[in-house]
């Protein structure tokens, strides 16, 4: 019997999805200003980045970014624990536990790396990860190469989490979830899992990817605007590249945790530390996002602006109080062709199809900015309104 060919069978599987029009295409984006690209020659102005505070081109970062490249060059060469760790990922490290009020922070080189080298470094394989079932996919990912037994409760069911967490009492156990849910746009019940963590001994582990920067007086995040602290979540991870729209990510918690970390995360010890020049300019994206409160204000007013424009369009938007504002159309075909209606009209957003939501829960994901200007979300809705009745479940024909 011969093996079977593992391109061939890669190759049957896209064929497969590409058939049931669900295939991913990558496209290239010749020139990003402000919210506006350029791509294969028209200029689209997006509701699809994560840059929620307007800060990825800001001429701070890019002088900070420019300034450190001169002094010391591009990579920093080696890993952290070798000779990687610059003076500018300390200031960095040290920025961001102040900021969130954490004991001390570690840099990661990405968000999905952060979620697997700590979840490889606290579980075991007789542990217990209990997750929310809209998780992000490293936080999913983290806890099955950790080899822990994985169990996933109803999406926001804190009972539901409390029952997984008590199938098994005696196992060491960790409690994950988004503090931003990436494709629904809502926040987790974070002060009442905070409390069945105490109760119930597990440890709980907050992803503030698409929190950080955009909430809290201070944008601090999901877990400081909760009322929550270091205390009730003893590991707090975010990413450096949405709302402060570099990239890389960091891990907080105690001094021990941070430690231990240096010890065992794997995607930290067998890696290259980031560029010294993007921990600069990070440092300069993080002191304009803490201190230009009026950026945040300016995105809430906008998020407030477009819900109510929807509403009044009777457009079927999820029930999200963030930047992300899933406008739900149930069939794949359906999202894709309302994408590409919106791309002709000059507005490029993306349609999110299964497998990375769950089969007719398709939408486009519209997400808004502190870039974006009031009469940018109107015309939006004005393109939106044009979208035929029958691609738009609910909508008044």
């Amino acid at each position: 019997m011969m093996r079977p060919s593992l391109t061939e069978r890669l190759a049957r599987q896209h064929a497969e999805r590409a058939a049931a029009g669900l295939a991913r295409r990558l496209r290239t984006v010749d020139r990003a200003e402000g919210p506006w690209m350029q791509r294969e020659g028209q200029r689209l102005l997006a509701f699809c980045n994560n840059d929620y505070l307007g800060l990825a081109q800001h001429p701070a970062l890019v002088r900070a970014l420019q300034q450190a490249a001169d002094a010391s060059g591009v990579g920093s060469g080696s890993a952290h624990l070798i000779g990687g760790h610059r003076a500018e990922h300390a200031a960095l490290e040290e920025a961001l536990a102040e900021w969130t009020g954490y004991e001390r922070a570690l840099l990661f080189s990405t968000g999905y790396m952060a979620n697997l080298g700590v979840m490889q470094a606290l579980l075991q394989r007789d542990d217990l990860c209990v997750q929310d079932k809209l998780n992000h996919a490293c936080l999913l990912d983290g806890a099955q190469l950790a080899g822990a037994e994985l169990k996933r409760y109803p999406h926001a069911d804190v009972d539901g989490a409390a029952r997984q967490l008590a199938s098994r009492p005696a196992a060491g156990a960790l409690l994950a979830t988004d503090g931003v849910f990436s494709m629904d746009g809502d926040i987790a019940p974070l002060p009442a899992l905070a409390t069945l963590c105490r109760e119930s001994g597990a440890t709980f582990m907050v992803d503030d990817a698409h929190g950080l920067g955009v909430l809290g007086t201070r944008g601090e995040g999901s877990v400081g605007a909760a009322g929550l602290g270091q205390p009730e979540v003893p590991v707090l991870m975010a990413t450096l590249g949405k709302a402060l729209g570099c990239s890389g990510a960091f891990v907080a918690g105690s001094g021990a945790l941070i430690d231990g970390l240096l010890q065992s995360a794997r995607t930290y010890i067998y890696t290259t530390a980031m560029p010294p020049a993007l921990a600069a300019a990070t440092l300069a994206a993080l002191r304009l996002a803490r201190d230009e409160s009026w950026r945040r204000d300016k995105l809430h007013a906008l998020i407030a602006r477009f819900r109510q424009g929807a509403a009044q369009l009777g457009l079927p938007l999820m029930p999200s109080p963030t930047a992300i504002q899933p406008l739900l159309l149930g069939d794949a075909q359906a999202a894709l062709a309302a994408s590409q209606a919106l791309e002709a009209a000059g507005f490029l957003v993306t349609a999110i199809r299964p497998p990375t939501v769950p089969a007719g829960k398709a939408r486009l994901r519209i997400t808004l900015s502190a870039a974006h200007e009031e009469t940018q979300v109107d015309q939006l809705l004005e393109a939106l309104s044009r979208l035929p009745a029958r691609a738009v479940p609910g909508r008044p024909v």
